[in-house]
C-alpha cells in the first residue's frame, strides 16, 4: 500500500501530516492532507510526492528549494491520470530572495512554470526576512555572511494583491510574521485582500 511506503523509510516522519479542512476567503478550501517535502533530499522528495499523492494526499506543500522535484511529481501523477489538476491544493512561496515587489511576480511565473498550472491555490511570502534579491537560495558576499537587504513589506503585499489580480493564485497569506509584520499589512491605507492565513 503507497501509504505504509512513506512510513518505510522513503521520508522522513515529518514528510506528512494530518490538518482539519480549512475555508479560505471566497470559498476556496484547503485540502486535510499535507504532503510535506521539508527535510528530504530532494530525490527523495519527488518520490515521497508521488507516494503521499497515490495515498490520497492533495495539499502539496510548496518551497523555492524543492519546487522543481514537487512539480515533477505532480505533473507525474496528473499525466498518469491519478489526479485533476483542480484536485490540488499548491500553496506556493515568495522566497526570501523575492521579497521585493518587482520580483514577487517573477517567483509566482516561476512556481507556474515548474508545475506548468494556470494558477496556483495560494501563495504566501514565505517570511519577511528579505535577502539580496535573486535566483541564488542564500546570497553570500566575499566573506561567506548572507547579504540581507531592506524590504518594505506593504509594498510587497501590494505586489502580492497585484498577482491575485491577475488570476494566476486564488488566494494570498503570509508565513513566519510575527503580530506586529501581520498588523502593519492589515492596517496598511488602501488594502484589498487581507492575508487569508499565517502560517
Amino acid at each position: 500500500m503507497a501509504h505504509d511506503r512513506i512510513w518505510q523509510g522513503i521520508a522522513q516522519p515529518s514528510l506528512v501530516q494530518v490538518l482539519a479542512c480549512t475555508a479560505l476567503r471566497k470559498g476556496h478550501l484547503c485540502s486535510q492532507l499535507l504532503s510535506e517535502g521539508l527535510n528530504l533530499g530532494l530525490r527523495k522528495c519527488e518520490e515521497a510526492v508521488k507516494v503521499a499523492m497515490e495515498a490520497g494526499y492533495r495539499h502539496i506543500d510548496g518551497a523555492y528549494l524543492y519546487e522543481k522535484e514537487v512539480g515533477r511529481a505532480i505533473r507525474e501523477k496528473i499525466t498518469d491520470g491519478m489526479v485533476k489538476t483542480e484536485e490540488i491544493f499548491y500553496p506556493g512561496k515568495v522566497s526570501c530572495t523575492f521579497n521585493t515587489p518587482e520580483m514577487v511576480l517573477s517567483a509566482l511565473e516561476k512556481s507556474l512554470k515548474c508545475l506548468q498550472f494556470d494558477y496556483i491555490a495560494l501563495c504566501i511570502i514565505h517570511t519577511p526576512l528579505s535577502l539580496k534579491s535573486g535566483d541564488d537560495l542564500l546570497p553570500e558576499d566575499g566573506k561567506g555572511k548572507l547579504i540581507f537587504y531592506s524590504v518594505d513589506l506593504c509594498a510587497t503585499w501590494e505586489a502580492m494583491e497585484a498577482c491575485k489580480d491577475t488570476g494566476l493564485v486564488k488566494s494570498i497569506g503570509v508565513s513566519n510574521f510575527n503580530i506586529r509584520q501581520l498588523e502593519m499589512i492589515l492596517n496598511k491605507p488602501g488594502l484589498k485582500y487581507k492575508p487569508v492565513l499565517k502560517l
